[in-house]
């Protein structure tokens, strides 16, 4: 399975990348091959609304979203890592979904694999509810398979993340992925004329 890993925040040694860290070494583990793009250092601008695309490209901008685009349409899985930020996605997050805008038709009928990937200060009960939400109505407009999420609370330092549950639990996230099963019918590559009679 090809994994594209998608880094949300300002902090390259950030809580939740350290839980990508995780992510990523168990989906490793599993055999799966990850790219991992740093969506908040990259050269991304906001969509403009220009309609320019018209929801199926080429987008007005040239910028690095050029290599998400590729990245995720290449993809079976990707993995949206994001601090919580007033209870929501960091703004670079929040930016690259919103550049999906021109590419939505293509991307949108992959059915593309997603897991979420958070970490808040805050280990309360609400603190995860609204960007919990959002993920899922994301998946459900975007036509995402949902496979997990890490809702990493207690986790406002790296220390105190390093010291948390939740490392374990990316890992085993990670680690769980396996390659979808085919729907009924001939195996991937078994031409009928091959099967054994």
């Amino acid at each position: 399975m090809k994994i594209t890993v998608l880094l949300g925040s300002p902090h390259k040694k950030g809580s939740s990348n350290l839980l990508a860290e995780q992510f990523i070494r168990g989906a490793r583990e599993a055999g799966h091959t990850v790219t991992v793009l740093d969506a908040a250092h990259m050269n991304i601008h906001p969509c403009l609304g220009c309609e320019h695309c018209g929801m199926n490209g080429p987008c007005a901008q040239k910028d690095d979203m050029g290599k998400i685009r590729d990245a995720l349409l290449g993809a079976d899985l990707a993995a949206f890592v994001s601090p919580v930020y007033y209870f929501g996605l960091s703004a670079q997050m929040k930016m690259v979904i919103d550049r999906f805008y021109s590419y939505t038709m293509r991307l949108s009928g992959k059915g593309l694999q997603t897991v979420l990937i958070t970490a808040a200060w805050d280990s309360g009960e609400d603190v995860f509810h609204a960007i919990e939400v959002y993920y899922r109505k994301l998946c459900s407009y975007m036509n995402f398979q949902d496979r997990g999420m890490v809702l990493g609370g207690g986790c406002g330092t790296p220390a105190m993340t390093a010291r948390s549950p939740h490392m374990r639990e990316a890992l085993e996230l990670g680690r769980s992925l396996q390659v979808p099963r085919l729907p009924c019918g001939e195996p991937s590559g078994l031409r009928p004329e091959d099967r054994p009679v």
